[in-house]
């Protein structure tokens, strides 16, 4: 058994507080062929089971919260709970599967069993089938979350899986907690006003409200879900040519289709009006295969009031070196690393008052995470393209999990279905400004 943290248990507790949230993450495979038979399938996803014991034990919660939640051992394991096998209808084309994809995703997982499934979409068009393995976020962050299911994919040297498993608990480093506790009543206070002076900014900037925009507001339970497509190498391209990087060129495109967005809607693209959640990975190297949550956030204004693409990218990149400089992820995690040694029950508490507090501060999401840098094999069959879902809560009707694959970068984009139906200008702007970056910086080299 082992405790739930903070953060984990907080995405159980943002799923508790709205009926119309599911929690759950997803990594969508594009794969080429037919797939195996679903006996074939079902029989390799035991064996690759073994990866993590964290895939055969459910949440088990206190009574009246006085404790932690514990991941236990599920003793009525059954594989048929995690495994569902689809079939696109006609014309089973990419708008049909992203359908789909919204359809399983806004789906809540089942706490009576362990919180993750795998779901397997045949009758692709072009000789095509699709899976999705869909985690619980309380579970999983981005980069642990691609990283199980990269080690779902066929070992390259041996053609199937690993069966090495992973560990999560890390061995005890007494000598240095030892020498921790002893500097705590020097670095004790200059920890906590430290955290202090950059925590308060970023509480401030969530909680104030922002000018008011169809970007945040109350979201239904049924999703919508498109993806925009570009080319890594290029990304960086235009990163190089203006000294900015490949997360700087990402949002600036976001803040370029958002613009857009609130223009086609009739509304003025103001400097105030689109500070967005930014999760940054707090991750360590080594812990990477750790099934469970390492990250903090900055908020960041985009710049949709700026029209210019080029303008708007050199913004960002100004405005996230001035988010990192004054400590604003560290803060955020200093405060979830202070939650691990105070009673659970007042956090759980907090917790779950904060996620019915009717926030207006926040207006998307956008988070971007590094994906697999070799080509993927699924049963033997090689992985196209790897798209990411992020869901939706809390009166954010949009976020935008960017994820790379080899050489490809893909925006998969997550709506309210009732609030988002031009979810498709945002994809289109997304690619557009992307090309028009890329020129843009292929003149400023030759020049």
């Amino acid at each position: 058994m082992s405790e739930l943290g903070p953060l984990d248990s907080g995405f159980m507790e943002l799923e508790d507080t709205d009926r119309h949230v599911s929690v759950g993450i997803g990594a969508v495979a594009i794969v080429a062929g037919s797939p195996p038979s679903r006996e074939e399938f079902a029989a390799e996803l035991v064996k690759r089971l073994d990866v993590d014991h964290r895939l055969h034990q459910k949440v088990r919660r206190a009574p009246w919260d006085l404790a932690a939640p514990e991941w236990v051992l599920d003793p009525n394991f059954d594989l048929a709970h995690h495994l569902r096998w689809l079939a696109l209808p006609a014309p089973a084309d990419e708008g049909t599967l992203f359908e789909l994809i919204a359809e399983v995703m806004e789906e809540r997982l089942d706490r009576d069993h362990p919180l993750w499934q795998c779901v397997v979409i045949e009758h692709l068009a072009d000789d095509r089938w699709a899976m999705i393995v869909k985690v619980h976020h309380s579970m999983v962050d981005g980069i642990s979350g691609i990283t199980l299911f990269e080690r779902f994919c066929d070992d390259p040297a041996e053609g199937r899986i690993s069966d090495a498993p992973s560990t999560h608990e890390a061995s005890t480093d007494w000598v240095g907690l030892l020498t921790k506790s002893l500097r705590l009543p020097v670095d004790g206070p200059r920890l906590a006003v430290k955290t202090l002076r950059a925590g308060v900014p970023l509480l401030w900037s969530a909680l104030l409200p922002a000018a008011g925009s169809s970007l945040n507001g109350s979201i239904g339970r049924q999703r919508r879900y498109l993806v925009a497509r570009t080319s890594l190498p290029d990304v960086r391209e235009i990163g190089a040519a203006f000294g900015a990087t490949v997360n700087d060129v990402v949002l600036a495109a976001v803040a370029a289709a958002f613009r857009t967005v609130l223009l086609t809607r009739g509304e003025e693209p103001t400097a105030d009006k689109l500070r967005i959640l930014a999760p940054v990975s707090v991750r360590p190297a080594g812990a990477k295969n750790i099934l469970d949550n390492r990250v903090s956030a900055m908020l960041p204004l985009l710049p949709i009031e700026i029209a210019d693409p080029v303008e708007q990218l050199m913004t960002v990149h100004r405005r996230l070196a001035e988010h990192k400089a004054s400590g604003e992820a560290a803060a955020a995690n200093s405060v979830l690393s202070l939650a691990r040694w105070l009673p659970f029950a007042p956090i759980a508490w907090t917790v779950r008052l904060a996620s019915r507090y009717p926030q207006r501060g926040i207006s998307g999401l956008a988070t971007n995470v590094p994906g697999p840098r070799r080509i993927l094999h699924l049963h033997g069959r090689e992985v196209l393209e790897i798209l990411a879902y992020a869901p939706i809560a809390m009166r954010v009707r949009i976020g935008i999990a960017i994820l790379s694959y080899g050489d490809q970068l893909r925006f998969g984009i997550t709506g309210d279905f009732d609030s988002t139906p031009d979810l498709h200008l945002l994809a289109e702007r997304i690619e557009e400004t992307i090309e028009h970056l890329l020129k843009c910086a292929r003149a400023e080299t030759t020049s």
